[in-house]
């Protein structure tokens, strides 16, 4: 599936404007990471830009959330590492998480909350507006983003990254799209 496909069937299932955001985001860092650990920016990209394909109609069941997903991307013949890894991302089915493609995608979907809450509340609302210090310190401010599970976060320790080469790398990639974002 090329990447314009994949955006093709994500905005047919999801139609959140700001979840479609949030799969741009979370593409944008795994691409990132995959960049930095040498692994495919394709597979990684789908990964995250996929993710969340059932939220719209899993959201309020947390069990049947990315299960629903995976088996979409199952049936429209995604690799079996992507749909593991959209399976996995979800701690309500409590799969482990096996290869670096799980566990980035894992650690990524809620940084991406995080970095978008900082540059929201910069008066400027841009990406560019933020570093790596800035977020640090509102990561461990726990009133900010508190929906961005922050021992998910803390979990890039698993891919070897300390919080703050994660942080980093996942900011720079949302940089890149921060016209497509909005920010």
């Amino acid at each position: 599936m090329t990447r314009d496909e994949a955006y093709s069937l994500l905005t047919r299932h999801l139609k959140t404007r700001n979840l479609v955001k949030h799969s741009l985001a979370v593409e944008a860092v795994m691409r990132g990471l995959a960049r930095h650990f040498g692994q495919d920016e394709g597979i990684w990209g789908l990964a995250g830009l996929l993710h969340d394909i059932d939220y719209d109609w899993t959201k309020d069941e947390p069990a049947r959330h990315s299960m629903e997903g995976a088996d979409l991307l199952a049936r429209e013949g995604l690799p079996e590492e992507i749909v593991y890894a959209v399976r996995a991302h979800n701690d309500a089915h409590g799969l482990p998480r096996r290869s670096l493609l799980d566990k980035a995608l894992y650690a990524s979907d809620p940084l991406t909350g995080l970095i978008v809450a900082g540059a929201l509340i910069k008066p400027e609302k841009k990406l560019s507006a933020i570093d790596v210090p800035f977020l640090l310190n509102r990561f461990h401010e726990k009133s900010f983003a508190r929906g961005a599970n922050r021992e998910q976060i803390k979990s890039c320790s698993e891919m070897g990254l300390s919080l703050e080469e994660f942080m980093e790398i996942g900011l720079e990639s949302m940089q890149g799209i921060a016209g497509e974002m909005g920010l």
